[in-house]
Formats: C-alpha cells, structure tokens, sequence
C-alpha cells in the first residue's frame, strides 16, 4: 500500500467542527524521495523505496552512496519501501499531499521501552489487595507457575517478568483531521506509538 516514513512530532488537541476537542498527534510526513525503484522483471516484485531525512555522507556506507547517487540525491537516514499503483522515477519527491484525500491510515512506530518490569506492570496483575495467583505474603509477585506432576513444566508464553516495550507497534484506522502540506505536518487523530522525534511509517 502507498505511504510514507515521517516524524513523530507530539501530541496536542483540536476543536472539532461541532465544538469538541479531539486529541491527535502531529506528524511530519516527508518529503521522501525515491530512491530506488523495484520491478517485477529485475526483482520479482513492484514497489518503491523511499528515503527520510538528511544523512551525513561519512556515516553512509559506499553500496548506499551509490543507491542515491543513481537516484541523484543526497545520502538519506531511513529507508522503507511502498508498494504504489501510480509510476515514479528516480529523484521523484513525493510529499504529504499524498494523504490530502484519504480519511484513514495506519501509522507503525516502535514503542517506547520501559526495561525490564515485573508481571504487575507488564501484565496487569493483581497485585496490592488482590493476592493474583493465591499470593499473600509478597503482593507484587507472580505466584505459582508450574503444572502439577504431569506436564510438569512451564508452557511457552507463560506471563512473567521482563523486559517490556520497544516492539513495532502498528496503529490502525487512524482519522486524518488535517494536511497541512506547507509544512509537511499530518495531523491524525488519537495516539501513535513511540517517543517524541522517532521515526514513524505511514499507510494509506
């Protein structure tokens, strides 16, 4: 599907039409260019990849300078690739006026981390005042795990402690209130996964 890598700027609110106030979060989406262009003869399968934000050339690996050196363009940071209906070639900027009329997108981030927690916080369980899993004596613990003697053993998947957040995210059917394409600024409503400033792809 058609999209774009963009910025997870923040979040703040909007008045709605009808006077409510709708929380949303602001993305910059693009300009990318196209860096490289996929086709079924040559690589099996159609598709775009494009390119987000300046990269120093020094910290660009040399097959990579000569990607956008064939696309005619400076070294870029992030690279994803897009499957669109509509031909580009090389060097072509494609900007946030893609998403000028489309109502709905979904936007994948990776979350934020949160380190290594325990089965309160990752799991939801119990915990003070709810003794989860017949504990008593040590609130915020897991209690049991085990089987009986038979499996005897601890199946996969098994809601522990551990290390919690950092995983892709994707946010789906997310409203577009407003392009604002002077600025490369998409403003969606409700919340996106990720810190302040990462990098964020967006599909139509």
């Amino acid at each position: 599907m058609p999209g774009l890598i963009g910025k997870k700027i923040g979040m703040t609110s909007v008045f709605s039409a009808d006077g409510k106030n709708v929380p949303c979060t602001v993305i910059e989406a693009g300009p990318c260019v196209v860096t490289q262009v996929k086709t079924e003869e040559k690589d099996g399968y159609k598709a775009l990849q494009l390119g987000f934000e300046e990269a120093k050339e020094r910290r660009t690996s040399k097959p990579l300078l000569g990607t956008f050196k064939k696309a005619g363009t400076t070294p870029k940071k992030h690279l994803a690739e897009f499957k669109f209906d509509e031909e580009h070639n090389l060097g072509d900027t494609i900007t946030v006026e893609l998403f000028a009329d489309t109502k709905f997108v979904d936007v994948v981030g990776i979350s934020k981390g949160k380190g290594f927690q325990g089965v309160v916080k990752r799991h939801g369980f119990g915990g003070v005042g709810q003794s989860t899993h017949g504990q008593d004596d040590r609130a915020r613990k897991p209690g049991s795990i085990g089987a009986c003697s038979y499996p005897a053993k601890v199946f996969k998947g098994m809601r522990m402690a551990g290390q919690m957040g950092g995983d892709r995210v994707t946010t789906q059917n997310l409203q577009v209130l407003k392009v604002i394409p002077e600025h490369n600024l998409l403003l969606v409503k409700g919340s996106v996964a990720g810190c302040n400033g990462s990098t964020v792809l967006i599909k139509k």
